[in-house]
């Protein structure tokens, strides 16, 4: 066997040629052949005998071998010797040992007739070449671990991030990636693709960011890839990524605190309603007017500590740990928030129907979620310390907060867009929040078929620039313009503290 300039040794005839053996050996260390047992079928062919590969605890790993002396078995994946010829009866075998990495592995050969010169260098070289397959193979396995646990570390960051325990967060993060959370802000961006081409897309973000962001398979949306990142030239290193590959959408968020990367993912995700309609396939979040803004912050404030008032009945980090869940639970499913928190779907859903219980509401109801939702947000934006006063009898209930002339003007501009289409988006859209969001019901009551009501939703999407079948924060603004209208009931919330209806 001469040598090759790749390591892999070359058998050659006296003319300098391979003979056809050597060849079609050697076919086994390509790419689309390597496998070790086909080599083992293989070498058993060619000579005319029985072939069997032990791994070092004497598993049988590949061929149908006959049984062998276990002790010398031993000897030779202990390494004590490397190799053995006997005959037993009419059997003549052949034990060669296969060194692997840390683990040396045995290969038996059996045959009825002696091993001549020929059959002895087949089993030799064949051996190196097993060698060299379980050498890439533990190679390749190695380097799936690492980037499996790498993956798993960057999802355990993201999900310290949207509880807001940035502190954690960047601890993990020092160890392995240094400086990738050191600034105090970032923009989160969600690449969508169809989930079959998701992981060749998280690796390219890897390498176009180089490192220096966080890029996470998102494990609610199997077709989503989530990249945390403080530079501004992700953007555009994102951007050229979707313009490599068709049917591939980029959303962006505003710049946010890392405390608030929750926030900045439904931003992300809000921006890929916009992106599926534009030429570049991207879109980055408009900061636009928010209904809450439109509102008295003080009024705004004090009735949202009057809703939530009922959790203040529970332990601080118990309380704490309701809130988080209940935000993301009203953005995503049970089974995606799940999935995001790193914790049981019925876990979710448990806090969720305790606070459900607490508030004395019922979260199949859009308009109730929307409301709750509301006063989660305005909560955590307006953290300040400033609700002192917000149980006085004179704290005014949601139908006042939604009635001011601003929100009214607002609600009015949003809605109006769908009135310039010839078909009744808006009817079927107000139709289809009472309806909880169920396009069946929605038909029931409009007297359509269910997807009617569906393709009316979806096309007052790209009208009102948000993202509506999915339950999130597009969704639930949409909810509170038609509650400012007075186009649905405002809901009823029978808490301990509710002495009123908040609305």
């Amino acid at each position: 066997m001469a040598a090759r300039k790749d390591g892999i040794p070359r058998p050659a005839t006296a003319a300098g040629e391979q003979p056809g053996w050597a060849q079609e050996l050697l076919e086994h260390l390509r790419p689309a052949g390597r496998d070790v047992r086909r080599v083992v079928d293989w070498l058993a062919g060619t000579v005319h005998g029985s072939v069997a590969l032990r791994d070092d605890t004497g598993t049988l790993v590949a061929g149908t071998g006959p049984a062998l002396d276990e002790n010398l078995v031993a000897d030779v994946t202990s390494g004590r010797i490397a190799s053995a010829a006997w005959e037993d009866g009419e059997r003549h075998l052949r034990l060669v040992q296969v060194g692997h990495l840390s683990r040396t592995w045995a290969l038996a050969v059996s045959r009825d007739t002696p091993f001549d010169r020929h059959s002895a260098v087949v089993v030799t070289h064949t051996a190196q070449v097993i060698e060299l397959l379980l050498t890439a193979g533990e190679t390749t396995a190695a380097g799936q671990r690492l980037r499996r646990a790498s993956a798993d570390l960057r999802l355990a960051i993201l999900q310290l991030l949207m509880v807001e325990d940035t502190v954690a967060a960047r601890r993990v993060a020092a160890g392995l990636w240094p400086g990738l959370l050191e600034a105090d802000t970032a923009c989160v961006y969600v690449v969508e693709s169809e989930p079959a081409r998701r992981d060749r897309l998280a690796e390219e973000a890897l390498d176009t960011t180089e490192e220096a962001a966080l890029v996470v398979r998102c494990p609610a949306m199997d077709g989503h890839v989530i990249v945390v990142s403080p530079r501004e030239a992700t953007a555009d290193d994102l951007k050229s990524l979707v313009e490599r590959h068709p049917d591939t959408f980029l959303g962006g968020s505003v710049r946010k605190s890392l405390a608030r990367t929750a926030t900045a993912y439904g931003q992300a995700v809000s921006a890929l309603a916009v992106a599926r309609f534009r030429p570049d396939k991207t879109a980055v979040y408009a900061e636009r007017t928010h209904p809450e803004r439109l509102m008295d912050p003080t009024a705004l404030r004090g009735w949202t500590a009057r809703l939530l008032c009922p959790l203040d009945a529970v332990p601080h980090h118990t309380r704490a740990e309701l809130l988080a869940t209940t935000r993301l639970g009203l953005e995503f499913t049970a089974v995606n928030t799940a999935k995001i928190l790193g914790v049981s779907r019925n876990t979710v859903r448990a806090r969720m129907e305790r606070v459900e219980n607490m508030l004395g509401t019922d979260f199949d109801d859009l308009t109730a979620r929307a409301v709750v939702h509301l006063a989660l947000h305005t909560q955590f934006n307006l953290q300040d310390g400033q609700a002192g006063s917000a149980l006085e009898a004179s704290v005014p209930g949601l139908a006042h907060l939604v009635s001011g002339p601003a929100v009214r003007a607002w609600a009015g501009e949003l809605l109006e867009r769908l009135d310039q289409d010839a078909r009744p988006l808006r009817r079927t859209l107000r139709t289809w929040i009472a309806a909880g969001g169920n396009a069946e019901r929605a038909a029931q009551l409009l007297g359509v078929h269910a997807q009617t009501v569906r393709e009316h939703v979806r096309s007052a999407e790209p009208v009102l620039e948000r993202q509506l079948p999915a339950a999130g924060t597009d969704l639930y603004e949409v909810v509170l313009a038609h509650l400012a209208l007075g186009d649905l009931e405002t809901p009823v919330f029978a808490g301990p503290v509710a002495t009123s209806p908040p609305g």
